[in-house]
C-alpha cells in the first residue's frame, strides 16, 4: 500500500481559478522545489518572515502563524516542520476524505491535490488513492502545481484511463499551473518549463495562473505567457493578486482585476483570504 506525506487535509471552498466557489477537499502534500520568498517583497528582495517562526511548541498546522510575505504555505515544504506532516497510507487518507464530505460520499465536490508541489515525488502513490472504493464516485480533480514537474509515463496513462473509466457522469482532470514570475524570487530558467505544461494538456484541462502585485508583474506575465504559447500552450490565463493576509490582499485585488481586464486575461480571486483570513485548513 502506498503512502503520502500529508501537510493538510481539509474540506472548504476552492478559492482560486476554474473551480472558485466549489466545495472541495484539499489534500496538501509535503515538499516543494521552490521557496517563493519574493512574494510581497520589493523586487529583488527575499522574505525571511517564515524563518522567524520556530517549529518548537506547535503540534498542528492550525496553530502556526500566518505570514504576510513569502510563501503563505511555508510549513508545507520547510523541513523544520516536517514532523507536523504524517506519512499516511492511501487507504486511511481515502477514509478520512469521505468522512469530511457532507453526505459521506462524493456528490458534487471536487478534489484539490496541492502543496508544496504535489507532482514532485508522489505520483506513484496517487493511483492507489484514486482507485480506493471510497473514491469511486469522485468526478473532478485539480492538481495545483508550479508546472515544473513532468508527469511520469505511468501516471500520465493512469490519469487518461481514470477519466475514461468513469461510470455515468464523465471525469475531469485539471492542472492549475501557478508558474512563478520573478516577483516570486525564483529564477526564470528554473520556474518556466513550457514543455512540461504543454504535456499536461495531453491529459486534462490546463490553465496558467500568475500571482502579481504590480503593472510590471503583469507585463512580465504577458511576456512569459507568450513563451508558453510559442511552445504550444492553448489554455486560458489568469492573473491573481498576491497576498496571504487580508491587509496585503486588499491592497492588490482591484488593481490586479483592472490589469487583467486591460490585457484581456481572466481574473482569479483568492476567496480564502476575505472569507477565512487564509487560515491554515481553509
Amino acid at each position: 500500500m502506498s503512502k503520502l506525506k500529508i501537510a493538510e487535509l481539509f474540506y472548504s471552498l476552492q478559492g482560486e481559478g476554474r473551480y472558485m466557489g466549489v466545495p472541495s477537499v484539499f489534500l496538501r502534500t509535503f515538499g516543494c522545489n521552490f521557496k517563493c520568498a519574493g512574494f510581497g517583497m520589493p523586487r529583488g528582495q527575499l522574505s525571511t518572515e517564515s524563518d522567524a517562526v520556530s517549529p518548537d511548541g506547535f503540534t498542528a498546522y492550525e496553530e502556526l502563524p500566518l505570514v504576510s510575505t513569502g510563501c503563505d504555505s511555508y510549513a508545507s515544504w520547510d523541513p523544520r516542520f516536517k514532523d507536523l506532516s504524517p506519512l499516511l497510507e492511501t487507504d486511511l487518507i481515502a477514509e478520512r476524505i469521505v468522512e469530511m464530505l457532507p453526505y459521506k460520499q462524493w456528490t458534487h465536490e471536487h478534489l484539490v491535490i496541492t502543496g508544496g508541489e504535489p507532482l514532485l515525488g508522489w505520483q506513484r502513490a496517487y493511483p492507489d488513492l484514486l482507485n480506493h472504493p471510497d473514491m469511486k464516485l469522485l468526478r473532478e480533480i485539480t492538481f495545483e502545481t508550479n508546472g515544473t514537474q513532468k508527469l511520469t509515463p505511468e501516471f500520465k496513462q493512469f490519469l487518461i484511463n481514470w477519466q475514461l473509466d468513469g461510470v455515468g457522469k464523465p471525469r475531469q482532470v485539471t492542472f492549475s499551473v501557478s508558474a512563478k514570475l520573478s516577483c516570486s524570487g525564483e529564477l526564470r530558467e528554473e520556474a518556466i518549463k513550457p514543455e512540461v505544461v504543454c504535456d499536461y494538456q495531453d491529459v486534462g484541462y490546463t490553465y496558467l495562473k500568475f500571482v502579481i502585485a504590480t503593472e510590471e508583474d503583469a507585463e512580465e506575465a504577458l511576456a512569459v505567457a507568450q513563451i508558453y504559447h510559442n511552445a504550444g500552450f492553448r489554455g486560458p490565463i489568469y492573473l491573481m493578486p498576491v497576498g496571504g493576509v487580508e491587509s496585503v490582499y486588499s491592497l492588490n485585488n482591484r488593481r490586479v482585476a483592472e490589469l487583467a481586464m486591460a490585457n484581456g486575461l481572466r481574473y482569479s480571486d483568492r476567496l480564502q483570504v476575505p472569507l477565512f483570513k487564509n487560515a491554515w485548513g481553509t
